[in-house]
C-alpha cells in the first residue's frame, strides 16, 4: 500500500516538474511597444475630396505650436504651393500633450485632381534641423476664382512717398463672398517679387493676423491682432498702414468708411 502511495507521489512530481518546465520554456508573446501618439491628428480623412475656402480642424502635440499657431498650405501632386494659412491653437498650446486646432485655408486649383493638406512644425528658430511636416492626400475640388484688389505704396508710382498715396495691384482669388477678408488677406500676403520689382511695397508688419471683420451700415469694422502696432513708429507709416487697410476695403461698394481696430482698442492704437 505504501508502494502505491509513493508511486503515485513520484508520477505526480514528474508531471509538476514537467508542467513547471512547459511554463518556464514555452515562448512567450513578444511585448509590442505602445504605439506612438502622431503629431497631427486632423478631421479630414485621406484621400476625402475638397473645395475652398476650407475649414480645417484637428489636433495636434503642443511642440508644433508656437504663438498658439502653426503654418498649413494646400499643394498640387507636383507641389506646386496652391494657397497657405495657419490653424490656431483652441485650448492652452505650452504642452506635449495633443491641442486642437482650427483654421481656414483657401486655394485656386484650376484642374482639380490630387493634391496634399500640408501641416508645418512652426520652426521659429529657423533651423533645418527642426523642420517637420505631415502631408495629408487629398482631392482637389476644382475652384471657381474672382478678381480683388490691394493696395500699397509705391516708389515708382509716387517718388515722393506720400504716405498715404496708395496704388492697386489685382489678385486671383476663390470666389466667396467673404470678398472683403480675401481682399485684406491678399494685402497682408504684401507684394510679390513681380510686384516689388514694379516700385510696390508695404508698410504692415509681416504676420499680422485678421481677427475679425464686420459691415455694418456702410462702416467696415476690421480688428487685427498686436502684430499690427508691432515696433511701428512716425507718421508716415502708421499714415501708409491705415491708407493700406482702408483703400483695400473701399474697393466695394458696401464699404465708405473703415475703423480699425487691434485686439478690440480703436483709441490708441497706430500712434505716431
Amino acid at each position: 500500500m505504501n508502494k502505491n502511495i509513493l508511486i503515485l507521489v513520484i508520477i505526480l512530481a514528474i508531471i509538476i516538474v514537467g508542467l513547471i518546465g512547459i511554463i518556464v520554456f514555452l515562448p512567450r508573446p513578444t511585448e509590442r511597444p505602445p504605439t506612438p501618439i502622431p503629431d497631427v491628428i486632423p478631421l479630414i480623412k485621406a484621400g476625402q475630396e475638397i473645395a475652398s475656402p476650407l475649414l480645417v480642424e484637428g489636433s495636434a502635440k503642443g511642440t508644433w505650436f508656437f504663438e498658439a499657431s502653426f503654418p498649413i498650405k494646400i499643394t498640387d501632386e507636383q507641389g506646386n504651393v496652391l494657397g497657405t494659412s495657419f490653424v490656431q491653437a483652441q485650448s492652452d498650446w505650452m504642452t506635449e500633450d495633443l491641442v486642437p486646432f482650427e483654421g481656414e485655408i483657401s486655394f485656386i486649383s484650376k484642374t482639380g485632381g490630387k493634391g496634399f493638406l500640408v501641416f508645418a512644425k512652426d520652426n521659429p528658430s529657423g533651423l533645418p534641423q527642426n523642420d517637420k511636416e505631415f502631408r495629408l492626400p487629398v482631392i482637389l475640388k476644382p475652384t471657381e476664382t474672382m478678381m480683388v484688389k490691394a493696395y500699397f505704396n509705391n516708389n515708382k508710382l509716387d517718388p515722393q512717398i506720400s504716405c498715404n498715396k496708395v496704388f492697386a495691384v489685382e489678385r486671383e482669388v476663390p470666389k466667396t463672398v467673404a470678398v472683403g477678408k480675401d481682399a485684406l488677406n491678399e494685402l497682408l500676403k504684401g507684394p510679390t517679387q513681380d510686384e516689388k520689382n514694379q516700385g510696390f511695397f508695404t508698410s504692415i508688419n509681416s504676420g499680422v493676423k485678421i481677427q475679425s471683420l464686420t459691415i455694418d451700415s456702410g462702416t467696415a469694422y476690421v480688428d487685427f491682432d498686436s502684430q499690427l502696432e508691432y515696433q511701428v513708429g512716425g507718421s508716415c507709416k502708421v499714415s501708409a498702414i491705415r491708407a493700406e487697410i482702408t483703400e483695400t476695403l473701399k474697393q466695394f461698394s458696401t464699404v465708405k468708411n473703415v475703423i480699425i481696430s487691434i485686439n478690440g482698442r480703436t483709441e490708441d492704437i497706430l500712434q505716431p
